[in-house]
């Protein structure tokens, strides 16, 4: 009897063609989908297609649709109350701390990888194994299992599964790894699939984040690194680390934000030299299955950002948990609450949550 495997279906053409293609592969398909949008969020306005919205209920009506006509059973679980109270909880309380959060990462290891599964099992659903359509690969070495980089170096999404434990990965299949995102394309129209040109999703939520932290409008400052007062702002939270666009001030030099003062409600600029630091530290590790948590310095590649490209650094370990990243050059923008993801060549060996903190720097 063949094996039964899950799918997350997201309605997005990366998952769709994945429960395709495992059942073109001879499994039995399962789709299953989170309902996560909370109706008591009010005046949303959307820039594009995203993981958060009011669009969801159209989304999974067409991903039922769609899996009728495959003869694959979907399966859609209300998970909205716990995310309301783990991911937007979590995105709204790191905003109004001055530090700008990761909710994707977060939503992996806690819900996707997490809590659907657990909730699909305890309402009676029997599967093997569990499949998504992102752009990473799972390897087993002795005995464990290794998160790689997909070969898409434009689309791989390592960066956002590195939190995934051992027994996580055990259970996962990643079957777009090995593949390009043009391919994945094509793939998708050579079986007439509707999705094949679907925009990808841009953000977990797509419209203006101040529809999600609710949070009224403040008045604060904006300052020069030297103390010079430039301009005002209404709300700290609309500003991270790094940002140049829409500082709504004139200077003779391009100005970036350099750090948030929530407590005082205060926007610090300054230039571009002023957003270039050597290190920085991160918190709450976690480590792959490749090396034990460490002991002494270790060179690595790390990743600091999403979009961005993986840098030399030395790692060291430090008190509670805490790793010290020294880099090889300056990097701009190492901003407290994003995720600094560690790799040796395509795997992943561990990383960590950036901390406010430039001791040393």
């Amino acid at each position: 009897m063949s094996k039964t495997i899950a799918v997350g279906l997201s309605g997005g053409v990366d998952s769709t063609l994945t429960a395709l293609l495992l059942k073109e592969a001879g499994y039995r398909v399962i789709g299953l989908s989170m309902s996560i949008y909370n109706k008591d969020i009010p005046n949303m306005t959307l820039a594009g297609r995203s993981c958060y919205g009011p669009e969801e209920k159209h989304e999974l009506n067409e991903i039922r649709e769609w899996g009728k006509k495959q003869n694959i059973p979907v399966y859609v679980l209300d998970l909205s109350d716990v995310y309301k109270q783990t991911i937007l909880a979590y995105f709204k309380q790191a905003y109004l701390k001055g530090i700008t959060p990761n909710p994707c990462v977060q939503c992996n290891a806690e819900m996707k990888f997490g809590l659907l599964l657990e909730s699909a099992r305890k309402s009676g659903l029997n599967f093997d194994a569990f499949a998504t359509g992102h752009y990473a690969r799972i390897e087993q070495q002795d005995n464990r299992f290794v998160l790689k980089k997909g070969i898409d170096a434009y689309k791989d999404q390592s960066y956002f599964l590195y939190r995934l434990t051992q027994e996580q990965l055990s259970q996962t299949m990643f079957p777009l790894g090995h593949l390009t995102k043009e391919r994945v394309r094509e793939m998708a129209r050579e079986r007439g699939l509707a999705v094949a040109e679907k925009a990808d999703s841009q953000d977990f939520y797509a419209g203006d984040y101040n529809d999600l932290l609710q949070e009224p409008a403040r008045t604060g400052k904006i300052i020069l690194t030297t103390g010079e007062v430039l301009g005002e702002h209404q709300g700290f939270w609309n500003y991270t680390i790094g940002q140049r666009k829409g500082l709504g001030i004139s200077y003779p030099r391009p100005l970036f934000v350099v750090d948030v003062d929530p407590k005082e409600n205060v926007v610090i600029v300054g230039t571009a030299e002023a957003v270039l630091k050597k290190s920085c530290r991160v918190e709450a590790t976690v480590w792959g299955g490749l090396i034990p948590p460490l002991t002494a310095p270790m060179r690595a590649e790390v990743k600091y950002r999403s979009t961005g490209r993986s840098v030399g650094a030395t790692l060291t370990p430090e008190a509670e948990g805490r790793i010290r990243i020294d880099f090889d050059e300056p990097q701009r923008a190492l901003t407290p609450g994003q995720s600094a993801v560690f790799y040796k060549d395509e795997a992943v060996i561990g990383g960590g949550i950036i901390v406010k903190d430039t001791r040393g720097s």
